[in-house]
């Protein structure tokens, strides 16, 4: 297995088979502040830009916490521009995450709430510890999710559940998160890692054309029309067509052979 590392103050940044891994890396608790969420854009676009990696995972490198969210120092007396600027920085990076052509996965675990929890709100799909214990407490402090959270859980929740989740702002258990459509996948702790790595290394030997365009059928498509979404699919359909891979995947299938993807 070949890695490389790239240097952050707040992040741990590795690459290995094609999978980038972003993990929060602020002890004790992996709480934001503006430095780390500068250096959260930085690793998001050096590593959608590498051609050597295929998927990106977010994830932590604490035992126990996943992340506490924002520190909430920053923001006494940050008024509305601060606050405005704060949010908007954090609309940027999910809009990164979203229009990026690489499959994002999340690996939860421990105590993941606000913020950096909402992070993996954008990510195709989320793993979870069974002993993780997930939340979006913003209305305890007159507030609400500012990293597209609110825009992110009526997608992925439905909205009687993403305002019932939003409106109690309690911590709830895996299982819990995973039933109401949270989370997708629930793992035994010491496995959750494993099972991310073998997902993201099956995504890893997928064209990479065919990912992105499933990407934005689904992510922008859905969010869309119908007749709008077609659009989008009619679009990407026609260009996969003209590409190598989808030549090599048709030879590789008549010729009963396993595709080699360029």
């Amino acid at each position: 297995m070949q890695e490389t590392r790239e240097s952050y103050e707040n992040l741990n940044v590795t690459t290995a088979d094609g999978v980038g891994w972003i993990e929060y890396n602020r002890p004790p608790i992996n709480t934001f502040n503006h430095a780390m969420l500068h250096e959260m854009r930085a690793a998001l676009d050096a590593l959608i830009a590498d051609d050597a990696t295929r998927v990106v995972v977010i994830a932590s490198a604490l035992e126990k916490y996943f992340s506490a969210g924002a520190e909430l120092q920053i923001f006494d007396g940050i008024g509305r521009d601060g606050m405005r600027d704060w949010a908007d920085y954090c609309h940027g990076i999910v809009r990164v995450l979203r229009a990026s052509p690489k499959p994002f996965l999340a690996a939860i675990h421990g105590a993941a709430v606000g913020g950096g929890l909402e992070m993996t709100f954008h990510c195709d799909l989320r793993f979870a510890a069974e002993t993780a214990r997930i939340g979006s407490p913003e209305i305890n402090l007159n507030y609400l999710p500012p990293v597209a959270g609110t825009q992110a859980l009526a997608r992925l929740m439905g909205r009687s559940k993403a305002l019932d989740y939003l409106f109690r702002g309690e911590l709830i258990s895996a299982a819990e998160a995973h039933a109401a459509g949270l989370v997708d996948f629930v793992c035994p702790p010491d496995t959750l890692r494993q099972e991310v790595t073998d997902y993201a290394a099956m995504l890893a030997t997928k064209p990479p054309e065919a990912l992105a365009a499933i990407r934005r059928c689904v992510i922008d498509g859905g969010a869309r029309s119908f007749e709008e979404g077609l659009a989008i699919e009619l679009d990407c359909v026609s260009a996969l067509a003209d590409t190598r891979n989808f030549e090599e995947g048709v030879r590789a299938f008549l010729e009963r052979r396993p595709p080699v993807w360029s």
